[in-house]
C-alpha cells in the first residue's frame, strides 16, 4: 500500500551563513563608529531584539568581532568593546606601514600601465572639492585608494590584512579627517602613485613611511580627541530622546 507522499517540513536555520553575516557586518560598523562605547559591556539579550536573530548567530559574530581584534571575551562577563589604546593604535599604525611598504614593492613590480591609469582617475576624481562629501566619504576615499594601491601587489592575503587594518583604525582616520588633514593627504596620495608608475621602489617606500609616520605622531592627539567626540556625540544623543 502506497501512502501519501509527505510533506516536507523546512527549518529555518538561523545560523545560516547569510544571516550571520548580516549580523556580524552591521554589528562591525557599530564597533567601528564607537557606537558601542570603548568599554562597554555588551548586551547580547538587547542585540538579539534588535537584529531579530537567536543567540547563536549573534555569538557567532560576536567572536568574529573579537578575532578581528575589535571586541574582547571575559569568561563569565561577556563581550566588550575594545578600549582605544594608544600603545594598540600605534602598533596597528606601524604594522600598516610595514605591509603597505611591502606592498609597494610588489606592486612596481606587477602593476600594469591601465591598472596606474586607474587609480589617476580615481585621484582626479576624489581631489574634486565636493561640499556633499562627508567626514565619512573622505575616509572612505583614503581607504580606497591605500587598497587599490595594494591590489597592485596581486596578493590577496596581504590585501585582506590590510583591509581589517583599516577598519580597526578608521576612527582615528575620522578624527584626523575632521580636523581638515584632507589636502595634504590627497597631494602625498599623488606623490605615492608617480613614484610607483615610475618603477621607484625605494621612492614609494620612503613617501609611504613617511605618510604614515605622519599619522603616528598624530595617535595620542587623536585618540584625546576622540574619546571627547564620542562621549559628546552620545551626551547629545541621550538629550534629544
Amino acid at each position: 500500500m502506497r501512502t501519501p507522499a509527505q510533506k516536507k517540513t523546512h527549518i529555518v536555520d538561523d545560523a545560516q551563513p547569510s544571516i550571520v553575516e548580516r549580523v556580524y557586518a552591521e554589528l562591525r560598523e557599530l564597533a567601528i563608529r564607537f557606537e558601542l562605547l570603548p568599554g562597554d559591556h555588551v548586551n547580547e539579550v538587547e542585540l538579539a531584539r534588535q537584529f531579530g536573530v537567536s543567540r547563536t548567530p549573534l555569538r557567532e559574530a560576536l567572536n568574529r568581532l573579537v578575532s578581528d581584534g575589535f571586541l574582547t571575551f571575559v569568561a563569565g562577563k561577556g563581550f566588550f568593546r575594545r578600549s582605544l589604546d594608544v600603545k594598540e593604535v600605534f602598533d596597528l599604525y606601524e604594522m600598516r606601514q610595514q605591509l603597505e611598504m611591502g606592498l609597494a614593492d610588489l606592486a612596481v613590480e606587477r602593476a600594469t600601465s591601465e591598472q596606474l591609469q586607474g587609480i589617476r582617475d580615481f585621484l582626479a576624481v576624489s581631489m574634486k572639492e565636493d561640499p556633499a562629501r562627508t567626514v565619512n566619504d573622505l575616509v572612505s576615499l583614503d581607504e580606497e585608494f591605500h587598497e587599490q594601491v595594494a591590489a597592485l601587489s596581486g596578493n590577496i592575503e596581504m590585501l585582506h590584512t590590510l583591509r581589517t587594518i583599516n577598519a580597526r583604525i578608521r576612527f582615528i582616520r575620522w578624527v584626523n579627517m575632521e580636523n581638515g588633514r584632507r589636502r595634504q593627504t590627497q597631494g602625498e596620495h599623488s606623490a605615492i602613485l608617480e613614484a610607483i608608475a615610475e618603477r621607484d621602489a625605494p621612492l614609494a617606500r620612503s613617501l609611504l613611511h613617511a605618510h604614515i609616520d605622519g599619522r603616528l605622531e598624530q595617535i595620542t592627539l587623536a585618540i584625546r580627541e576622540g574619546y571627547a567626540m564620542i562621549y559628546m556625540n552620545r551626551a547629545q544623543a541621550g538629550s534629544t530622546r
